[in-house]
């Protein structure tokens, strides 16, 4: 099968290209490398890999790549309410119009596994656990950008939607703006971290689960096609303040204050079911206290480049 990644540079991209590869798909990878990212160059002497610096926006370029894939995979997004709000009309233009782009151009054939998130949910019902059916209630730009694509998405019959959790985990190209990825360094680098609206909860999720989630889906497609997933832990449905005492745990010197003053730019509040998933027999096989060893092995050792806090 041939596959096309849009933003498969990026910090999901970079892994799933090398999951895909070796398990023997064509891949092409379309990234507009706005940070000039080498976190494709370990797998550029793979015959079966293509790269090419195409932007998501142009869509005249977007609809002739298009072509010859069974496959379709539109990771380039514009990710978390900070810089979806400092960069608007780019969010939505590669949030939102891009993905329709490709939707309204790709054939009837074509699969389009598409990783919405589970932003959407906004802010749950206190002890009340999102389920797909939940109505969605995104309070971000970033979330609505998200779930007028999914909702866009589903008019192609031949897709899947998952709704990620919050990714955590190594990455050739790694994220600092991300929850788990961003405490785990304040707890190895900084030793200390204030939080704001320390109680406010959500899911988690290992970046090699969602690759796994992907490929589980391409290859057990029939229980998969036409639905929506939550994808994320059952087990780490977390407030921020829980995620610091499960770093603490490892990090003993990490000194955790909560502040009744200043406010998070992200205020999602909510708890996720994943059983519908798991009821079709995918399993996550890394733990919140996986991901968080991994992150200390590499804030130990990793310099941290100027652009790790961007997508």
């Amino acid at each position: 099968m041939k596959v096309l990644v849009t933003g498969g540079a990026g910090y999901i991209g970079s892994l799933l290209s090398e999951f895909l590869l070796k398990e023997k798909f064509s891949v092409k990878v379309i990234d507009n490398f706005q940070y000039n990212q080498s976190s494709l160059n370990h797998l550029l002497y793979h015959p079966k890999l293509e790269v090419e610096k195409i932007d998501v926006r142009d869509e005249l370029e977007i609809k002739k790549q298009l072509k010859n894939f069974d496959v379709i995979i539109p990771l380039a997004a514009l990710v978390g309410a900070p810089l979806c709000n400092l960069k608007k009309k780019e969010a939505t233009d590669v949030n939102y119009l891009a993905i329709k782009n490709i939707v309204d151009n790709a054939s009837k054939d074509q699969i389009i596994i598409y990783p919405t998130t589970n932003s959407g949910y906004g802010i749950g019902q206190k002890n009340n656990f999102c389920t797909e059916e939940t109505p969605l209630n995104p309070i971000s730009l970033y979330g609505k950008t998200k779930v007028e694509a999914e909702n866009y998405v589903q008019k192609h019959q031949n897709s899947v939607r998952f709704r990620l959790a919050t990714v955590f985990g190594f990455s050739p190209r790694m994220r600092l703006d991300l929850l788990v990825n961003d405490f785990v360094y304040k707890a190895v680098k900084d030793k200390y971290i204030v939080l704001f609206e320390a109680n406010f909860k959500r899911n988690y999720i290992h970046i090699r689960d969602v690759c796994h989630a992907f490929l589980y889906a391409i290859h057990h497609y029939k229980k998969f096609k036409g639905e929506t997933f939550n994808l994320g832990l059952s087990d780490a449905n977390l407030s921020k303040l829980e995620l610091c005492k499960e770093i603490k745990s490892h990090v003993k010197s990490f000194e955790i204050v909560c502040s009744e003053i200043g406010q998070d730019l992200d205020k999602r509040d909510y708890i996720v079911s994943n059983k519908k998933i798991e009821s079709r027999g995918y399993k996550t096989a890394y733990s919140l206290n996986d991901g968080i060893k991994e992150l200390m092995k590499v804030f130990n050792f990793l310099i941290p480049s100027s652009d790790m806090r961007n997508f």
